[in-house]
């Protein structure tokens, strides 16, 4: 891409970049085929992404061919139907975000094309490390920590606002038409999605520019081509860089290179359409602790990040205070509402009933090597915990001992992590 032009955009070619295996069938042909959803459930059951009860259920969808009628459908060219789009809570921020979701079906189907759709990752940059098989988000820690070791390096973190649903389709298909070049019927099932501007919005069907649809299954592979040249131009300049979707950091020797990196990301965004969130744009110098992905790295150490445990103690006391009111409206006893807000934060952290949802043990249990940030955790919601012994913060809570509250229930997040090490070490 030619940086220097100030007219027209020139979408780039990432096809080059890599190649695929030769596909004799489309994907869109595959959707009808028994064998490839046989493939795609032993593969989320193997990766822990179903429980056995889940995996019954879509085992069953497969068994009877539930799935072939829609497959059929979208095999003769019909589209997908509206998608209803939600606004859901930010954790620990009190914000609204929005996503997006098809019929039960249709979900499962695209999860299908999710699936299918990692034939092309070769194509991708090494240095993007959202939806790639074999490759964890946290791997980009590790990386961009033994690429920096030893190196005084500036270093510039960047948020993109509202990514997904920000993303321009009109400069996206070129890009995607050229990535899925071998397989035209799935391209123009991405066509057909993506351009269809209805969408169901507190049950009235409204019109809008709606990007990549954020919280569908495909939305993060379409994410990964759009910047995908970004990707390519900053690992070719050998450029110390990780993106993970929406989220950016690179590192320079020194602060003149850092801001010419800047300039240069700020240009190809300009292009792309698409704005930094000022409220998570920060330059670090040598001497600082840089924060990725949740995770924050100062040399050898890597603990959790600062904005993490805002998060999460935003988090804890918003569902603390709701358990409180749920309390006293209700004249229920304060035992029942502490162990109501362990077993919450039990889930959360060690064991979701969501199998795609990533918990604190899978997340940052094997990448860190502190436990401050787990201490303050900790801390901060046993105080929490106890707050609801008699719905104030003061001494007289801690009649309530650390005895009582592992008889509630309650797992120290240090403890589960050390254990984790030492089951890791066997």
């Amino acid at each position: 891409m030619n940086l220097t032009r100030d007219t027209g955009f020139n979408p780039p070619c990432p096809l080059k970049r890599g190649s695929c295996p030769v596909s004799r069938v489309s994907v869109i042909t595959q959707l009808t085929q028994q064998e490839t959803w046989e493939e795609f459930l032993a593969y989320r059951l193997q990766k822990g992404r179903l429980n056995w009860h889940e995996f019954d259920e879509a085992d069953a969808f497969v068994e009877q061919q539930q799935y072939l009628p829609l497959a059929l459908r979208i095999a003769q060219g019909e589209g997908l139907g509206i998608p209803t789009k939600k606004l859901v809570n930010k954790m620990g921020s009190g914000k609204k975000r929005v996503v997006y979701s098809f019929a039960d079906d249709e979900m499962l189907v695209l999860k299908l094309i999710a699936f299918l759709l990692y034939k092309y990752d070769d194509r991708l940059a090494p240095n993007c490390y959202a939806f790639r098989r074999g490759l964890k988000a946290y791997d980009a820690i590790f990386k961009l920590n033994k690429a920096i070791h030893g190196q005084q390096m500036w270093a510039y973190k960047l948020d993109i606002h509202d990514y997904f649903n920000s993303i321009d389709i009109d400069i996206l298909l070129p890009l995607l038409k050229e990535m899925l070049d071998d397989d035209p019927p799935l391209y123009g099932f991405f066509e057909q999605m993506l351009t269809n501007p209805n969408v169901s919005f507190n049950k009235t069907i409204i019109e809008e520019r709606h990007g990549v649809m954020a919280g569908t299954p495909t939305s993060p592979f379409l994410a990964d081509v759009y910047l995908n040249e970004v990707d390519h131009y900053f690992h070719d300049a050998n450029v110390i860089y990780a993106r993970y979707s929406d989220d950016i950091i690179m590192f320079a020797p020194d602060y003149d290179t850092l801001q010419q990196y800047k300039e240069k990301m700020c240009h190809f965004l300009a292009q792309y359409h698409l704005e930094v969130n000022p409220d998570k744009e920060k330059v670090y110098s040598p001497d600082e602790a840089y924060e990725f992905l949740g995770f924050k790295c100062h040399g050898h150490d890597i603990d959790i990040s600062e904005a993490t445990k805002r998060k999460m103690k935003g988090k804890i006391k918003r569902q603390a205070n709701a358990l409180l009111r749920w309390k006293n409206k209700n004249g229920m006893e304060a035992e029942k509402a502490m162990k109501a807000l362990i077993n919450y934060f039990n889930r959360k952290f060690f064991e979701s009933d969501d199998p795609e949802n990533l918990t604190w043990s899978r997340w940052f249990f094997p990448v860190i090597n502190q436990t401050d940030g787990l201490k303050e955790i900790d801390r901060y919601l046993q105080q929490y915990i106890r707050f609801l012994s008699i719905g104030r913060h003061n001494k007289t809570n801690y009649r309530v001992d650390y005895a009582q509250l592992k008889a509630l229930g309650y797992r120290s997040l240090v403890n589960e992590y050390y254990k984790f090490k030492e089951i890791d070490r066997l």
